[in-house]
């Protein structure tokens, strides 16, 4: 099983994570999207094409541009469509169990 552990919370957890570049994309459903607020961040990545973002909001705080995801992914990264991966900062860890 493959947690996103924050502050000793759970907020994503699945067996069915992609790895790419070292980072855990876990399925969009894995996650409770309460915790999740729009961000307008936007960057490219030169292989995967435009990333989007997620603040995390966990008990009125928020974690600024802490969860991506690839609303049209490349062709060569298809595997990670529909999914979202989490920065480990600021407390936030994602670990294997």
């Amino acid at each position: 099983m493959i947690k996103a552990v924050y502050k000793g919370r759970v907020i994503a957890e699945s067996n069915d994570t992609v790895k790419v570049e070292g980072n855990h994309y876990f399925p969009l459903e894995s996650i409770n999207r309460d915790f999740l607020e729009k961000s307008e961040l936007q960057t490219i990545c030169v292989w995967k094409g435009v990333a989007s973002y997620y603040n995390l909001i966990l008990d009125g705080e928020k974690l600024k541009d802490m969860v991506w995801y690839y609303p049209d992914p490349s062709e060569e990264a298809k595997s990670v469509k529909d999914r979202i991966a989490f920065y480990q900062k600021d407390g936030l860890k994602v670990i294997e169990e």
